[in-house]
């Protein structure tokens, strides 16, 4: 709306700018010989005020025309404030957080991708086991266990080489494999709870590191400038949240494998307890 008014300015100082150039020599013909020799000077001057007038009016409209055509920038996405917020913190700190988050995650996916693996249906597999020890078939069972991955398959092959022995001997064996089995699940785990300590250790190391490098601007500039004491408190501070934030995401897939290995060391008392008592109904028979 504002760019048709502006165009529309433009067209009527032009028609008016021709209508005063057409009228001139008319008016200039009833006046006398000297007001006909200062008519061609105010009548160029009338004409170039509107011609700058004009000029004025559409330089008005383009810069209308210009904002109306300017659009709302787009928001940055979450991963350009994480790097932008990257790069402000010190370079120093913030990569060995950074490299604290990458080992950490790598323990993580590889105790993720090993339980996965180890696995079974453990209720199919006991059935199956169960069926074959009733029926006296224990090679049957044995090579069931060798070709079925898992603690749990593991451990009742275990039971299963000493089943002529006594039965202390088979839970004894059962037991420390058990514990053996165990101990393989929990395999990295340290680690990442290294790592999660590690990672705000770091970022408060930081903190304190800025706090220090901000004082010393301050001593070496003799004046409080609070631009000088808000840059490193930035600086500082940017360290402490990433660290906070590393130790939280290693937090969560910790969390997430204890319950896998909780899961799975409940499936291996149970296949124990159910491998027992099918080896003591066949010696009781």
């Amino acid at each position: 709306m504002k760019a048709l008014i502006a165009r529309s300015a433009i067209i009527l100082s032009i028609i008016l700018t021709s209508c005063l150039v057409s009228v001139a020599p008319v008016y200039a013909q009833d006046k006398p010989v000297a007001q006909q020799q200062s008519a061609p000077s105010d009548t160029s001057q009338s004409v170039a005020d509107t011609a700058m007038a004009a000029t004025d009016a559409a330089a008005i409209s383009d810069a209308t025309a210009d904002t109306d055509d300017i659009e709302p920038t787009e928001s940055t996405g979450l991963h350009k404030v994480l790097k932008t917020k990257f790069i402000e913190g010190d370079a120093s700190f913030m990569s060995l957080v950074a490299l604290a988050l990458v080992i950490g995650l790598a323990f993580c996916i590889e105790r993720i991708i090993y339980l996965s693996l180890s696995e079974i249906d453990t209720d199919k597999f006991l059935a199956q086991l169960t069926a074959k020890i009733d029926s006296g078939d224990i090679e049957g069972a044995k090579s069931l266990c060798r070709d079925t991955r898992g603690p749990v398959a593991s451990i009742c092959y275990q039971g299963l080489l000493r089943s002529d022995e006594s039965m202390e001997n088979i839970e004894r064996s059962v037991a420390s494999y058990g514990s053996v089995q165990a101990s393989h699940l929990e395999k990295g785990c340290s680690w990442i709870t290294l790592f999660i300590a590690m990672a705000p250790s770091l970022g408060f190391l930081g903190t304190v590191i800025g706090m220090v490098m901000a004082f010393e601007q301050i001593q070496s500039v003799g004046d409080i400038n609070p631009t000088i004491v808000a840059a490193g408190m930035k600086v500082a501070l940017i360290t402490t949240i990433f660290g906070i934030i590393v130790a939280l995401i290693l937090q969560l897939f910790y969390n997430y494998i204890l319950t896998r290995i909780d899961r799975l060391t409940a499936q291996m008392e149970e296949s124990a307890i159910t491998l027992l008592d099918s080896l003591l109904k066949l010696k009781n028979k």
